[in-house]
């Protein structure tokens, strides 16, 4: 008598312990690389539109359409928390303050400007599913301030990876004057310090990136009449969306 068949055997294949699925499932599992996923998806889609309208695309693009509008929309809602970091990290910056004033007076006009942004992005979204009642007129307005607010912090941005980076490099080539002078302590391991300094510089480098594609969707989406076509979105959102992937990818490692 033949043994029945089990359509799950070919799990399998994936063998005992799969590392690179444990890696994918402990990723979506964040909220962060769920919401970097859909990202890539909401960005990504304004460029495949814009594609298949240069081919006349009729269904195909209405479908997307179709799908990307609630993946947006889902994100905007999944930040419903977002201003509950913002307060717990101003109190972890108080006690724990960055290497410089500079840094330190960067980082707090920041959190204050994302302690404005998070409500004011809420208010908005609420009001354009009729929750609140606040009118289109009205309702657009609030908008358009939550994203000037959240285009400070990007402008702001590049003053603090600048800090981080000038600190970086003095930290650097402290280091290397006291390995050419021998003067080094038993207990440190300046290779691993040196691997340090290189995993941070790589993390400024991405960051700047990220920033990069964020700077003209802000400044977009901060006026009335905009400032970039859909299809310019789309790239600058996709860099953006990739180089998100790639950090919160590293972060769940």
């Amino acid at each position: 008598m033949s043994k029945p068949l089990n359509p799950l055997a070919i799990a399998k294949l994936l063998g005992p312990s799969n590392p690179k699925l444990d890696h994918l499932v402990r990723f979506l599992n964040t909220v962060r690389g769920t919401d970097k996923v859909l990202m890539f998806i909401q960005y990504w889609s304004k460029i495949l539109i814009w594609l298949l309208n240069k081919r006349a695309g009729g269904l195909a693009t209405k479908r997307i359409q179709n799908f990307a509008g609630p993946v947006s929309d889902f994100r905007i809602l999944l930040r419903y928390y977002g201003l509950l970091p913002m307060v717990q990290y101003m109190n972890y910056l108080e006690y724990n303050k960055p290497a410089s004033k500079l840094a330190l007076a960067i980082e707090r006009v920041q959190n204050l400007s994302m302690i404005i942004y998070y409500p004011l992005e809420h208010i908005y979204w609420l009001s354009a599913h009729d929750v609140l009642p606040i009118s289109t007129e009205k309702s657009d307005r609030i908008g358009i301030w939550s994203c000037r607010f959240w285009a400070a912090w990007v402008v702001m941005e590049y003053g603090r990876l600048y800090e981080q980076y000038r600190l970086l490099k003095k930290r650097e080539t402290g280091l290397l004057k006291r390995i050419k002078a021998g003067d080094i302590e038993t207990d440190e391991d300046p290779e691993a310090e040196m691997a340090s300094i290189k995993a941070e510089r790589s993390s400024i480098m991405v960051n700047t990136i990220i920033n990069s594609g964020y700077l003209p969707l802000t400044a977009h989406w901060s006026v009335e009449q905009g400032l970039i076509s859909d299809v310019w979105v789309g790239v600058f959102g996709g860099i953006a969306a990739i180089f998100q992937i790639k950090a919160a990818w590293q972060a769940t490692a």
